[in-house]
């Protein structure tokens, strides 16, 4: 009986130990780096042990994979070079001439991979504004795959995982038609939902963020309890070559092992953070799940554990696009920089920054505008934090006053 395949453990105990065997050979308790590209073989096509050749898989990638999967509640999950690879691995398993609906407000480079790479090899995408309200009027005869990524990126919307699986659902049911749900789980991650257990074929994230969380790791992994979507994207990686190196799966697995610890300092940090944010007159509007105000803050209490609302938040600042230069160049902890998810606390302008490659006139439909700013909050002191963003308010003000 081992730790990933018995419910009874608990998400930290997972965390820990699934993946984790002990060393039989050398007792060791954490896992030896394997950096062979080649296994010996006793005679040909009969390899000595399980592996042959480290595209294909490797003892690090296979126990990273392990963890994941059993924090997902998957039978089986595959790590890749980086979120973006993942991307890409997904839609190229379609047909060609496929249609994807993807919700409007997504990560940048997810766009960017529908409309400019996605399409030079016939799969097309339709972006909408709410997939649970606008998803049925938009499926085509051809249509393969919705791309649901709650909450979205950078507006923090929130969408019901569960009544877009009924849609897709009660769509087979009647027309005999599947249509695949993949849900980008990167921003709350597997301590704060579980989208297979909602109804997702797919479960997506960029390792880079919270999972690793130290932010000195690119990879990217899916889970899936589809066995047929296994076999056909484990043959895909292998035959593409998108894989993380052995080192990056050791420090990604190492990472994972403190995700439950992390996540909710992070959490509850973010929640202080938006409650301050709200009430500040340097602030327009504030974009946070956590908060009672948000609009679907009833899916989240059902969807979310324990209701949290993760680490991410947004909000637009008085002053424009000027303002949010200011306070983003004014904060002292939090570093100006892309990326989120790690260990110490970060903050951006997606509209120059991680969403600055779509059109203006899409981003701000979808509520990305010049003054937004986006906050990735780290495992700092929450009191640290708050006093931050307090004093590069207070720059914002007397910039914006004069």
């Amino acid at each position: 009986m081992t730790i990933e395949n018995t419910p009874k453990f608990g998400f930290g105990t997972r965390a820990i130990h699934a993946g984790a065997p002990i060393d039989p050979s050398t007792g060791a308790v954490i896992e030896a780096i394997s950096l062979s590209t080649t296994f010996a073989q006793s005679e040909p096509s009969k390899p000595l042990g399980i592996y042959e050749y480290s595209r294909s898989s490797n003892p690090n990638r296979d126990n990273f994979e392990q963890a994941v999967a059993s924090l997902e509640s998957a039978k089986y999950a595959i790590a890749l070079g980086s979120g973006s690879a993942t991307t890409a691995l997904v839609i190229q398993s379609l047909p060609i001439n496929s249609h994807i609906i993807s919700g409007g407000d997504v990560y940048g480079g997810t766009y960017r991979y529908f409309t400019k790479v996605a399409n030079t090899h016939g799969v097309s995408a339709t972006f909408v504004g709410n997939l649970a309200d606008d998803l049925e009027a938009n499926i085509k005869p051809n249509t393969k795959l919705v791309w649901l990524e709650t909450p979205s990126n950078p507006t923090l919307s929130v969408t019901d995982i569960a009544k877009v699986a009924q849609i897709l659902k009660s769509h087979e049911e009647k027309t005999g038609s599947k249509i695949l749900l993949v849900v980008d789980n990167t921003f709350l991650s597997p301590y704060i939902s579980n989208p297979l257990t909602l109804g997702a074929d797919v479960v997506v994230h960029s390792v880079t963020k919270y999972i690793n969380g130290h932010s000195d790791v690119v990879m990217g992994v899916l889970a899936t309890n589809n066995s047929e979507l296994h076999e056909q994207f484990r043959f895909l990686q292998n035959a593409i070559g998108s894989i993380p190196s052995p080192f990056d799966s050791w420090l990604a697995h190492r990472g994972l092992k403190t995700l439950h610890l992390r996540v909710r300092q992070a959490a509850t940090s973010a929640q202080k953070i938006a409650e301050f944010l709200v009430q500040h007159p340097a602030v327009q509007k504030v974009n946070y799940p956590g908060l009672k105000s948000h609009l679907n803050h009833d899916v989240v209490v059902r969807q979310h554990r324990d209701g949290l609302g993760g680490g991410m938040i947004s909000f637009r600042i008085v002053g424009g696009a000027k303002g949010a230069s200011v306070f983003t160049s004014s904060t002292k902890i939090f570093t100006l920089a892309e990326s989120l998810g790690g260990i110490e606390s970060l903050v951006e302008v997606p509209a120059v920054m991680t969403h600055g490659g779509i059109p203006k006139v899409e981003r701000e439909a979808n509520g990305v505008y010049d003054d937004l700013v986006r906050v990735s909050v780290g495992i700092e002191d929450t009191e640290d934090l708050i006093n931050d963003i307090q004093q590069a308010l207070e720059k914002v003000v007397a910039t914006t006053s004069n």
